[in-house]
């Protein structure tokens, strides 16, 4: 039996590094807010705290991937791994409210159980290079769905640990604090089984002096689909999934078990929805499967408002994952197929970074909107426009800009 090779090896490591990363968000975005409620602080400095982890995430991912490609991939997942674990060690070690504003804002801490820091934007960049293209959306599609599954595991886990434990509330919480920091040590472990393969240099592309963002050849590119993809995440933060959730139950009543089925559901149909967009991809291309899914989730999306019952909202929910997600990595294998090899890191953080802020937006105006228009559903029409304009505008700019695969 021949011994696997290094491309299958990078693959195998950067699929793990995934899956621990992503049950240690799962973990946290369970406890971070109980925790900090625990240790007695208000709704302000929690609010403060929250505010300055997610710009703190966004500002070290965006420096961090604008250098990777030149510094090193591995360099920048072990960087990344290491402040995940003194960001852990932190928070479990300290009650001050300024170490603890420190550790969340520099430890790549996940308020809401999703992926920060550098890690993806710099994994999809080694996967993208040592995957043939004609698999490169299938591998991303396998990636986001192990990240969807791991999260909803730690989730589990440490609702499990918490309603088992016999520790009181703030050991507890310190337990799985441990339990993160010991996760960014493994992580950087994982990080240096990884071959020089993963490098810029290996493919023959030359390391470049520093430019804005980490980009060169790349940046008009770039940049144009960072605003476009800022677009469709300022639409989607008008119904992010807490919103949702108030609006159900002020519309219908829906108490939290029955919550807690209808997400466990989105998310499952969400991850499913992205294998289901690589053999449309294979047919129609990256683009179009990106946009002709993407519209008419849009429009399941405005018809949830419209629904006369309970049942009938979450079946129009449901129809609309089976169609959401599939442009991710669709959008993701996209980025990385059209930009130069050695801006890769750089691009993904780019476009991730707009993405995020775009996403921090939206709630700005949806929460006002959610408590004085509730019956209205106005944020779901304001969504669905939003995101139907930004599926328009990409396919006017991008369509004729293929990736290898279908040139």
């Amino acid at each position: 039996m021949m011994p696997p090779t290094p491309a299958a090896t990078d693959t195998r490591v950067l699929l793990a590094s995934r899956l621990l990363r992503m049950f240690a968000y799962g973990m946290l975005g369970v406890v971070l807010v109980l925790y900090l409620v625990r240790l007695g602080f208000d709704g302000g400095k929690i609010g403060l705290l929250l505010s300055l982890t997610l710009l703190g995430d966004v500002a070290i991912s965006l420096w961090l991937t604008a250098h990777a490609d030149r510094w090193g991939r591995r360099k920048t997942l072990i960087v990344g791994a290491a402040l995940m674990a003194l960001g852990g060690v932190g928070m479990a070690a300290s009650n001050n409210f300024l170490v603890l504003v420190a550790a969340a804002t520099i430890g790549v801490i996940s308020p809401t159980g999703g992926e920060v820091g550098p890690f993806q934007a710099v994994e999809q960049a080694c996967l993208a290079q040592e995957v043939a293209d004609r698999n490169r959306t299938r591998l991303f599609a396998w990636y986001n769905l192990a990240g969807y599954l791991s999260s909803a595991l730690g989730a589990l886990a440490v609702g499990w640990f918490l309603g088992t434990s016999h520790l009181d509330g703030v050991a507890a919480y310190r337990v799985v604090f441990w339990a993160y920091a010991a996760c960014g040590v493994v992580l950087g472990l994982l990080a240096l089984r990884l071959s020089p393969g993963v490098e810029v240099s290996a493919s023959g592309a030359p390391h470049t002096d520093p430019t804005l963002l980490g980009l060169r050849e790349s940046r008009g590119l770039v940049l144009r689909l960072s605003a476009l993809f800022a677009l469709d995440s300022f639409g989607g933060g008008f119904v992010l999934q807490s919103f949702l959730a108030w609006w159900l139950q002020q519309k219908f009543g829906a108490d939290a078990a029955v919550l807690g089925a209808v997400f466990f559901g989105t998310n499952l149909l969400s991850g499913v929805s992205g294998l289901a967009a690589v053999p449309l991809a294979k047919k129609i291309g990256l683009i179009n499967t990106m946009v002709w899914t993407h519209l008419p989730s849009n429009v399941l999306l405005m018809l949830v408002p419209l629904m006369p019952t309970l049942p009938l909202a979450i079946a129009a929910l449901f129809a609309r994952h089976l169609l959401s997600q599939m442009d991710v990595p669709t959008r993701q294998s996209y980025v990385n197929a059209v930009v130069s090899p050695g801006e890769r890191a750089a691009a993904n953080g780019a476009t991730t970074t707009a993405k995020q802020l775009g996403t921090a937006l939206g709630p700005l105006i949806a929460g006002k909107l959610f408590g004085a228009a509730a019956a209205t559903g106005l944020p779901f029409f304001i969504c669905g426009v939003l995101k139907s304009s930004y599926d328009v505008m990409l396919w006017r700019a991008f369509r004729q800009t293929k990736p290898p695969e279908e040139q």
